[in-house]
């Protein structure tokens, strides 16, 4: 059985070029440890309700309009 640098080296360049591709994709999406924080990107984003709902209520909103 071919090793895979062997396989890949018998591809045409645009091939092996995927294959690269693909590789860093399963890198980085398969191998690489995921988060392990939270992201605050959301920050702020309800802030022009804050004068109609208090902090509980807008916990309430935030889950129905989410639809969960």
């Amino acid at each position: 059985m071919k090793s895979l640098e062997e396989l890949i080296k018998e591809l045409p360049p645009q091939l092996q070029n995927e294959v690269r591709e693909y590789a860093q994709y399963l890198v980085d999406t398969k191998v690489r440890p995921k988060r392990k924080y939270l992201r605050m990107d959301w920050a702020g984003g309800l802030k022009e309700f804050r004068g109609q709902y208090t902090s509980l209520e807008l916990q309430k909103k935030a889950l129905e309009w989410r639809g969960d």
